[in-house]
């Protein structure tokens, strides 16, 4: 069990993409260079980054950035705050899919611990350490934030996962990662419109909705990849569960801004990103395992964030002076300790241990 957890951290580092993203609208810059935009994905709209075609911004580093949404904290506390949120958007798409399987195997009482926690990872930590962090720019710097990413998806990191995975004979996985970069062009391409019309409303574009997402069931089951592949859709995973988390964030900004239209096309990619393309990732990636199995790796990931990592942003936090993120910081902690002890003792009561005794 401790591998599998293991495991998972190690994924989160290998997110360079996600890592972008993160900065991007609180700096109104990508955090990693987006590369020539060309094609047809791309068009001549304004949100190409200019007349040369290039990302927003180029440059910059994980947890740097200034700017008018960097939510004043410093810059070693704000990459703190960007690894929370990270951690936390996956522990939503992953107790969802957690919660579906105690459904599926008739416990209702884990199905709602787990749903419950989920709700408090994103409406409560999530959406307290991206007011910290200044996640969230204007509409504008929203819509460039989403143009990048999904611009880099699209053209670098998907590709390169599914040129890997036809490497190692992982048809299906190659597939998937195909279909993803194509669904990320898409995306890109709506954002670059929306753009333009928010920008030059004289110009008659209108701001596109997009796709109602399907819903992809992750039933339990062990990886379908190589080792190098699985590699390759954790990280995936991390970041399918960041967009999802991001764009709901600017889903609110803009509904709040007067933008429906707007509002509806972040939800709508937010959907995509987490009932399709999270869940048939999680599916070859073997996420989802008995109950019991899932309860474990769940009580041991809360009992290290609780004890480890979650005191020392609280610790760093405060040595920068930044006390409010500094008292987040440890209330997340506690949160977490109080939901190791509930899936622990949700696990007694089922009967059951985990593999390592813990």
């Amino acid at each position: 069990m401790r591998e599998r957890v293991r495991a998972w951290r190690t994924a989160g580092i290998a997110v360079l993409g996600a890592a972008a993203l993160l900065t991007g609208a609180a700096t109104g810059a990508a955090a990693l260079p987006a590369g020539p935009v060309t094609g047809a994905a791309a068009g001549d709209d304004p949100g190409d980054g200019g007349p040369d075609g290039g990302g927003p911004e180029d440059g910059g580093d994980l947890g740097d950035g200034g700017g008018p949404g960097a939510g004043g904290v410093s810059s070693p506390t704000r990459a703190d705050l960007m690894k929370a949120i990270q951690g936390t958007a996956f522990a939503y798409a992953k107790y969802r899919a957690y919660a579906a399987q105690a459904c599926r195997e008739n416990l209702p009482d884990v199905q709602a611990l787990y749903e419950r926690v989920a709700r408090v990872e994103l409406r409560e930590h999530l959406a307290e350490q991206a007011r910290l962090a200044g996640l969230a720019g204007d509409d504008a710097a929203n819509l460039r934030a989403a143009i990048s990413g999904a611009s880099y998806e699209a053209k670098a990191m998907y590709p390169g996962f599914a040129a890997q995975a036809r490497a190692a004979g992982d048809r299906n996985a190659a597939r998937l990662f195909s279909e993803i970069a194509e669904d990320e062009a898409g995306h890109r391409a709506r954002s670059a419109r929306a753009l333009r019309a928010l920008e030059y409303p004289s110009s008659g574009a209108s701001v596109p909705v997009g796709p109602v997402a399907r819903s992809v069931s992750v039933p339990e089951g062990s990886p379908q990849v190589s080792s190098r592949t699985l590699e390759d859709l954790r990280a995936a995973m991390r970041g399918e569960a960041l967009a999802h988390a991001r764009y709901g964030l600017y889903a609110e900004h803009a509904r709040a801004n007067g933008r429906p239209r707007l509002a509806m096309l972040f939800e709508h990619a937010a959907q995509v990103e987490l009932t399709e393309h999270f869940a048939e990732e999680a599916r070859l990636a073997g996420l989802v395992r008995s109950t019991a199995a899932n309860l474990c790796e769940s009580a041991a990931g809360e009992t290290a964030e609780g004890t480890d990592t979650y005191p020392g942003y609280a610790r760093q936090a405060a040595a920068a002076g930044d006390r409010a993120a500094a008292e987040r910081f440890s209330e997340i902690a506690r949160d977490k300790l109080r939901h190791a002890r509930e899936f622990k003792d949700a696990l007694s009561g089922l009967r059951a241990n985990c593999p390592d005794g813990g």
